[in-house]
């Protein structure tokens, strides 16, 4: 079992876990929109058997804190950013791998780019296209593109959104949309289901949705990749509804891009899927990058 543990950063509790070695190569799993660290507790001991693993919460959600946006936090990539850093510099204290599901890959690629003295390498499975992108409006569907944008307008509505996010936060509504991302249906337990549900319905959860959803700014990974300093793997569920791999394999040019690995008849979180297929890939591409990083004096 994993147990939390807490970070003060800025002011505000970070919840996190922590795994394996305390000492030697280390590894930090961060998690996409929605989820927490428990999303990686499948990953977490077959890892820490060879690394030091720790995985975090991001500030709104899980365990840490969901302080009201834009007061003392705005809920952006470069927030996220500072903090997965900070955490890497107070937590760690020595340079990791950062790993990312969905959104969490948008936020370790701003955190390589934008420290790149802590990063030595990052693995991004299934990373957000964010398609909702203001810059990316115009190539989608008609419908879909006006759609989308009324309905970020409807949601900016704190009555309105607040009623939208009490229908979606519950246990049945988690597993449907839950049963669209993965393919695996015995994927999607109980505990699952209950490791999303139970921040939900923290105080502060739906400013926290709400604030992120009418997000349409800040970067894209097509435009963090090329500058990235440090090498990269792409990990990819092919079955993925909501992230398209054939929207993302022209990624797979870029020379920060050192292999690009479709993930056959997996969703969206192939992580928690099928982690049989994910550790040992993941483990290798740790172990391998550890061969080539300079011999220390």
């Amino acid at each position: 079992m994993l147990n939390y543990q807490t970070w003060q950063w800025r002011g505000y509790n970070i919840g996190y876990q922590s795994y394996g070695k305390k000492e030697g190569t280390a590894v930090v799993l961060v998690h996409g929109f929605g989820a927490n660290c428990g999303h990686w507790r499948k990953n977490m001991p077959v890892l820490g058997e060879d690394f030091n693993c720790y995985a975090l919460d991001l500030i709104g959600f899980g365990a840490s804190a969901k302080p009201e946006p834009d007061q003392d936090i705005s809920y952006t990539f470069d927030t996220w950013a500072q903090q997965v850093a900070d955490f890497c510099k107070e937590i760690v204290g020595s340079p990791v791998y950062l790993v990312g599901n969905s959104i969490g890959c948008v936020v370790i690629m701003q955190t390589a780019v934008d420290f790149p003295e802590l990063v030595l390498g990052i693995a991004a499975l299934n990373c957000s296209l964010r398609l909702l992108h203001e810059s990316k409006r115009e190539s989608l569907p008609w419908v879909r593109n006006v759609g989308a944008t009324a309905m970020q307008k409807v949601l900016k509505n704190r009555a309105i959104g607040n009623f939208f996010f009490q229908q979606i936060a519950k246990p049945k509504v988690i597993r449907r949309i839950l049963s669209q991302a993965y393919r695996r249906s015995d994927a999607i337990t109980d505990d699952l289901i209950e490791l999303i549900y139970q921040p939900s319905q923290d105080v502060g959860a739906a400013a926290v949705f709400l604030a992120f959803t009418g997000y349409s700014g800040g970067p894209l990974a097509e435009e963090l990749l090329p500058i990235l300093p440090c090498p990269a793997i792409i990990l990819w569920g092919t079955e993925d509804p909501w992230e398209p791999i054939e929207m993302a394999k022209e990624w797979a040019n870029f020379p920060t891009v050192k292999q690009f690995i479709p993930l056959e008849g997996l969703g969206h979180c192939p992580q928690d899927e099928a982690p049989e297929v994910v550790n040992p890939i993941l483990k290798n591409w740790i172990i391998d990058s550890e061969k080539l990083q300079p011999v220390k004096v």
